[in-house]
């Protein structure tokens, strides 16, 4: 297991409940021709190499409609799984499991996506103290389940929201006037942590003698960035951010930087493979 993280059923069960709504409407219009009474099982298959993320969506899924189902998990959330492996029987009312499939299929196939590609990134990290953060490009109302699942694949949160952190950027910097009284502004508001997005090594600079916490380095070149690992040290912490993708891990990773930031994570998802296979109850 990778990380065993518990999610917030309440949260868990507001997104489920959105998305049945969302699928299902007034009525699932074919599943009528299902008899009321017919039980039947399902085998979950995983057909390609995956973290597995999203047990508790899935699950709400299929209970949402059908209290009485019976899930049987073979692997854990967090588990790093095989091609063409069996993760879980079903057994349940029949239209209740077709009714839920797609939704519960959904949710699973795109957190444990996420989870993967961020295990990929954090496997190039290795032997190195570099965190690995995600963004706030996340997919509308679903930003909760996409931040869970770069948990779960062995990365770290930024921000939840605009409400939760401070991070500086070009806008607030012309609306205050300069670096110094953005963060002075934010400091006499009771804000103690403070990041603010740079796009020179002169605002660095400015950061650094403003009291800001962490800089953010935004698409810096590879001078630049090398330049800015040797102004910061023991001065600030650093995030590199701006484009990054997998093929850039190991080349920043010797730089020694705190953090790199990557919306790639969220937004650019490859769902993970799964089939329900339903089988009639002899």
């Amino acid at each position: 297991m990778l990380r065993d993280y518990k999610p917030d059923l309440k949260k868990v069960s507001k997104s489920i409940a959105n998305a049945l709504e969302e699928d299902i409407g007034l009525g699932d219009v074919t599943g009528e021709l299902i008899n009321t009474n017919l039980s039947i099982q399902a085998k979950l298959i995983c057909r390609e190499e995956t973290i597995l993320c999203g047990t508790q969506w899935f699950t709400e899924a299929f209970k949402q409609l059908d209290p009485n189902i019976s899930i049987n998990w073979n692997k854990q959330e967090g588990d790093l799984i095989s091609a063409n492996t069996e993760l879980a029987l079903l057994k349940g009312n029949a239209r209740c499991m077709v009714a839920s499939e797609r939704t519960g299929l959904n949710f699973l196939q795109m957190m444990s996506g996420i989870a993967y590609k961020t295990y990929k990134y954090v496997s190039s990290l290795s032997r190195s103290n570099t965190k690995l953060l995600d963004t706030r490009k996340t997919l509308p109302g679903l930003r909760y389940e996409q931040k869970y699942s770069v948990l779960v694949g062995g990365g770290e949160n930024h921000r939840m929201g605009l409400y939760d952190a401070a991070l500086v950027k070009e806008n607030h910097i012309a609306s205050a006037g300069s670096i110094e009284n953005a963060v002075n502004s934010l400091r006499s508001n009771g804000i103690q942590l403070i990041e603010v997005e740079v796009e020179s090594l002169h605002q660095l600079d400015e950061a650094i003698n403003s009291g800001a916490n962490i800089a953010m380095l935004d698409n810096f070149d590879d001078d630049s960035l090398k330049k800015a690992t040797e102004i910061a040290k023991g001065k600030i912490k650093l995030e590199v951010s701006g484009n990054i993708d997998l093929s850039q891990i190991n080349k920043l990773k010797k730089l020694n930087i705190d953090y790199i930031s990557s919306g790639d994570l969220t937004k650019n998802i490859s769902a993970t493979d799964y089939s329900l296979i339903f089988e009639k109850i002899d």
